[in-house]
C-alpha cells in the first residue's frame, strides 16, 4: 500500500476515477463531492516548498537594523561542523549538509529535509572584516554591521504633497 493514498489530498487520478464508476446514490455522490472539495482545496500541499523543503531550507530571517544586518537560519539536527558561512563582495553564502542518522531506507514516511543545501543573501555596504557567526541550540545567527560608506550612501527623498486641481 502506497503511504501517500491514505493522505486525503494526495489521492491519486487513478482512485479518483473509480470513484466515478460505482452507483450514484446521493450519499455516495455527497461523499465524492466532498473529497474533490479537499482535493482541489489541498492540492500541492505535499510539495516540498510548501512544507519548506528544499526549496527554500533552511528557513531565514534577516533583520535590517540602522548599524548592522542580522541573519538568523534554523538549522535543527545539524552542528557547526556541518555548516559553512562565506561571504564574498557583498554576498554571504549559507551551505552545509544535513545527513541521515542512518541508512536505512525501511522507512514508510518521512517528512525530514536531509541532503545539501546553500542559500546566498546579497548584503550591500557590509563590513566583511567585521562578520560573526554564532551556532546555538540548531539556530545561526550571523551579524554582519554595515560599512561607513553605506550609510553615507543613504539619501532621504522629501515626499510632497502634490497640489490637487479642481
Amino acid at each position: 500500500m502506497n503511504m501517500r493514498d491514505l493522505v486525503p489530498w494526495n489521492r491519486s487520478e487513478r482512485n479518483r476515477n473509480s470513484l466515478s464508476t460505482a452507483s450514484e446514490n446521493p450519499m455516495f455522490t455527497l461523499h465524492r463531492e466532498m473529497n474533490r472539495l479537499f482535493d482541489d482545496v489541498f492540492r500541492g500541499f505535499d510539495t516540498p516548498a510548501f512544507w519548506g523543503g528544499r526549496g527554500g531550507w533552511p528557513q531565514i530571517e534577516v533583520e535590517d537594523a540602522e548599524t548592522e544586518y542580522r541573519v538568523s537560519a534554523e538549522l535543527p539536527g545539524l552542528e557547526e561542523k556541518d555548516v559553512e558561512v562565506l561571504v564574498q563582495e557583498g554576498v554571504l553564502v549559507l551551505r552545509g549538509e544535513k545527513r541521515a542518522e542512518s541508512e536505512d531506507r525501511s522507512r514508510a514516511f518521512s517528512e525530514r529535509v536531509y541532503g545539501r543545501f546553500e542559500r546566498r543573501l546579497a548584503l550591500d555596504g557590509i563590513d566583511e572584516d567585521r562578520i560573526q557567526a554564532k551556532f546555538h541550540n540548531g539556530v545561526l545567527t550571523i551579524t554582519a554591521p554595515k560599512s561607513a560608506q553605506s550609510a553615507d550612501r543613504v539619501k532621504r527623498i522629501a515626499i510632497n504633497q502634490a497640489a490637487t486641481t479642481h
